[in-house]
């Protein structure tokens, strides 16, 4: 095989594809890249750790066509550093690659493509279309309350559920729960129901992303794929059955408020500057037009701060783990939300105009 291609794409392609790649593989050839050269006139790359699979083509200029495995990280190393503007790749019978760039010369030992393992046969029996950046926010918004140590497998992921042309996506951790509901442009193919994506599938799935462009999801029995313009990732799926996760909403709320993001955010980071082990909390007590954090620790100090609000009901006083109650606000990107409470015990929630919703269990300290 030889080929030559644009430094800048090679980059972009092996950035697309390295990150599922651990520091320890079960078989030496999980570290590598495979290359192939397509009738197209496109170079295609792939990665796999066995339950995720990354392919991205590049236009290239192939002299000779073939196929190769080179160590991934060493190859997107070099590319990295390189100089020059195109990136020349021979490889001989042995799979010993040399790449030239500029000045640059190197030799990278392979493996036999032969011994990369096939993709696994995948029938597609429903399919979605989002745009890449409506799927880009609702990874955004939802995925950091996933668990990620939790005994039940289905909430190490992000449940995707689509009914009557409605799109839910949902993370919960037990103590949380992150909800988006989108109205799908187009009518998807095949019949209603849930899937369960792994966080890595959708980090890489987000990775993707650009910010035009469709997002296409073709779900079979056990396997999902995400096909972004020249990149295609391959999930297996998370086995079980998503909890009802409806029934930790509540259905009616005696309290609600306006929240401006900005402000609280603000009023929140600067009373969390004390606290820094895991039992630490933030007392938030609504009282007349006044929100005000509170925060201490044995160790270093005490403080708090107040911002104005519209609140015309009794005083509640109700305490947070600081950081699951900065979370959503840190990724919203709009300038109000309205949080819903009936008392300092009940779950809260945290909603916005444009189909999120959080909801948080209060820590019992006050």
């Amino acid at each position: 095989m030889k080929i030559s291609v644009k430094k800048e794409l090679l980059l972009k392609a092996l950035q697309k594809i390295c990150n599922i790649i651990g520091n320890r593989t079960t078989l030496p050839v999980l570290a590598n890249v495979l290359i192939e050269t397509g009738d197209d006139g496109k170079l295609t790359f792939t990665t796999t750790d066995l339950e995720l699979r990354i392919s991205t083509k590049i236009e290239a200029e192939i002299t000779e066509p073939g196929s190769t495995t080179i160590p991934a990280k060493r190859f997107l190393g070099l590319v990295a550093k390189f100089k020059g503007d195109s990136v020349v790749i021979e490889t001989n019978e042995n799979h010993h690659s040399k790449i030239t760039c500029g000045t640059a010369e190197f030799m990278l030992l392979g493996l036999d493509p032969k011994d990369f393992p096939a993709p696994i046969e995948f029938v597609p029996q429903r399919k979605i279309k989002l745009k890449q950046a409506d799927f880009a926010r609702i990874i955004d918004r939802i995925s950091y309350a996933a668990s990620i140590d939790d005994a039940r497998k289905f909430l190490h992921g992000i449940l995707l559920s689509v009914k009557e042309g409605n799109l839910t996506a949902v993370a919960t951790d037990g103590k949380r729960l992150a909800l988006v509901e989108k109205l799908l442009e187009e009518a998807p193919e095949g019949d209603d129901g849930d899937i369960i994506i792994t966080i890595k599938a959708a980090t890489e799935a987000k990775r993707a992303l650009e910010k035009e462009g469709d997002v296409f999801i073709e779900i079979g029995s056990n396997q999902a794929i995400f096909k972004i313009g020249d990149t295609v990732i391959v999930s297996k799926l998370i086995e079980g059955v998503y909890p009802q996760y409806r029934a930790v909403i509540p259905t009616a709320f005696s309290k609600k408020v306006e929240l401006p993001c900005r402000e609280f955010v603000d009023a929140l980071e600067i009373v969390s500057v004390p606290l820094f082990d895991s039992s630490a909390y933030v007392k938030l007590t609504f009282s007349a037009d006044t929100l005000k954090f509170e925060a201490n620790s044995i160790n270093i100090g005490e403080g708090h701060e107040t911002m104005p609000i519209e609140y015309a009901f009794d005083e509640v006083a109700v305490s947070f783990n600081p950081q699951f109650l900065a979370d959503p606000f840190k990724r919203l990107d709009v300038e109000t939300v309205t949080l819903k409470m009936n008392d300092a015990t009940s779950p809260i929630a945290i909603k916005s105009n444009d189909g999120f919703l959080y909801v948080i269990m209060p820590m019992r300290k006050n």
